[in-house]
């Protein structure tokens, strides 16, 4: 007699408990880090060129460095947000961390190779942040930077002025929309906390609390001065009717003609970089997008002269939201995912500034302090506002010819043939590719060549292909255009006019900006 086991008792309850503890984990990536595929690689592949495009229009050459770095290289250059770094567990005698930024590396590069004066360099990689995640917003904990620096000893502002003319003639290439580019001097504020009275011990932290006016109110900022960092109130007031100034050449004007603020050296100094810079920036159009903001700060203490951030429209919170406001609803875990917090915006997208001293922290002669300036922009975040701003479909690849075979009774499928012309194109540069089958029907093939956006069609058939010839057929053109079944070409024309149509398709277009190259 077989007596059947129970269900769920016996050998299948210690095959799902093996189950589980085979698994022993959710398979998910990481807090703050993501995938990237199909139309999301698209965007931001033609982002990166788009910036490459105008970092190489300038002279920038490339170089690559190790995503880790050892730890004593990256500490004490950040500032507070020195706790965001990611630090690695002693794997052999070496304690390491991974980059926090693309500009440290660059500075350690530069004082190991001295017979290296002068250099426009530029990196693209991903950096690390420990940082509180909103991923729609760009926000991440691993993320790619774009960076640009210009090192080497030159007459004062003139590679600040063209690192600034690099910023616009990218933004403007990426069509982001309206952008204001924010400048400060760290030589003005250092003064302008000294004329205060901040403690020299406190400048450091008082500006990168100066530097939440952004995104918090003056009354949260005035707090945290005075609350937690142990400012005097009156020193605090002192500084709050500068730094909530901000405009163009006629705030650097009402500036040097207040006398109590020209008697301190460091703000002169600064005053007198920022005149030769707008002098420089008008020059080369770039003024139209400044905003000289006294409250921008740049929390990194590399940081010796100018100092600039681009923002955006979304950039910033809501206005008017207390720091008491800003908490994601139902959640206090600092690890949690702020993407539908409200009070969160997208923040700058790009930053930087001038660091003479960086490279010396880490030389051994005086030849190896050589002075820099330079950018980084933060490719995920322009990614999050270009994908808000596009209204037409994304096309999945690049492929602009689909070569497609039909037939009647005993149709072959001309699978060689097919092979044949992709090949010729190929050949000529054309991105053209076809279906993996021995005999496709005619709609899975306009299908194919469909779902992915190609804008033309080679089709061949059995008597054309025997008089030489093949049908060159745009893709989504109205009903009663003249070439809305195709135009017969011959084989030996094939390339060049399919090379002539595409020019003709781009043009019609008249695409402009990013988005237009995604269509196609």
């Amino acid at each position: 007699m077989v007596t059947e086991t129970p269900k769920g008792t016996g050998r299948e309850k210690a095959k799902g408990k093996a189950g589980k503890e085979k698994r022993g984990f959710e398979l998910k990536v990481p807090k703050g880090t993501k995938d990237w595929e199909g139309k999301d690689m698209v965007i931001r592949d033609k982002i990166f060129s788009t910036i490459t495009d105008v970092f190489k229009r300038h002279g920038a050459v490339t170089i690559d460095t190790p995503v880790f770095e050892l730890r004593e290289v990256l500490t004490g250059k950040y500032g507070e947000d020195s706790k965001l770094i990611y630090d690695l567990a002693d794997q052999g005698g070496e304690i390491c961390s991974l980059r926090y930024d693309l500009t440290v590396p660059f500075a350690r590069w530069l004082a190991m190779n001295p017979s290296i004066q002068s250099i426009k360099r530029y990196h693209i990689a991903k950096v690390y942040r420990r940082d509180q995640p909103a991923m729609t917003k760009g926000r991440m904990r691993e993320f790619y930077q774009c960076d640009f620096d210009i090192a080497g000893t030159y007459d004062p502002m003139l590679p600040d002025a063209e690192i600034l003319r690099i910023t616009t003639e990218i933004l403007d290439s990426l069509n982001l929309g309206s952008y204001t580019i924010k400048i400060n001097h760290r030589k003005i504020l250092d003064g302008l906390f000294q004329i205060c009275g901040v403690p020299m011990d406190k400048i450091r932290s008082i500006s990168s609390a100066v530097d939440k006016l952004d995104k918090a109110t003056w009354e949260d900022v005035r707090k945290e001065m005075t609350e937690e960092k142990g400012l005097d109130a009156e020193v605090a007031d002192k500084i709050g009717e500068y730094v909530q100034k901000k405009g163009g050449k006629e705030l650097l004007d009402g500036l040097l003609a207040d006398e109590t603020l020209t008697s301190n050296e460091s703000f002169v100094s600064g005053l007198k970089d920022m005149g030769l810079l707008f002098d420089y920036l008008e020059v080369l159009c770039v003024t139209p997008k400044l905003s000289f903001d006294l409250s921008l700060a740049r929390g990194l203490d590399y940081y010796t002269g100018i100092i600039y951030e681009v923002v955006t429209e979304a950039s910033a919170p809501p206005a008017g939201k207390s720091a008491k406001e800003r908490r994601v609803p139902g959640s206090d875990d600092p690890d949690a995912d702020r993407s539908n917090d409200d009070s969160i915006g997208i923040g700058s997208i790009a930053a930087g500034g001038r660091y003479d001293e960086l490279v010396g922290m880490f030389a051994k002669s005086a030849k190896g302090r050589v002075p820099c300036v330079g950018i980084s922009f933060g490719v995920d975040r322009i990614f999050s506002i270009t994908k808000a701003r596009m209204t037409g479909e994304v096309r999945g690849n690049e492929v602009e010819v689909y070569v497609m075979a039909f037939g009647g009774k005993g149709f072959t499928g001309l699978l060689k043939e097919r092979m044949g012309v992709c090949r010729i194109l190929w050949d000529a540069g054309i991105k053209a590719e076809f279906m993996y089958k021995n005999k496709p029907k005619l709609p899975q093939q306009f299908s194919g060549a469909e779902k992915n956006g190609v804008p033309f069609a080679v089709v061949l058939g059995e008597d054309e292909l025997k008089e030489g010839k093949v049908k060159i057929k745009e893709m989504g053109l109205p009903e009663g255009h003249p070439e809305k079944n195709g135009v017969d070409v011959s084989m030996d024309d094939l390339v060049v006019q399919i090379r002539k149509r595409l020019a003709q398709k781009e043009k019609r277009a008249g695409a402009v900006g990013i988005e237009g190259n995604f269509r196609g």
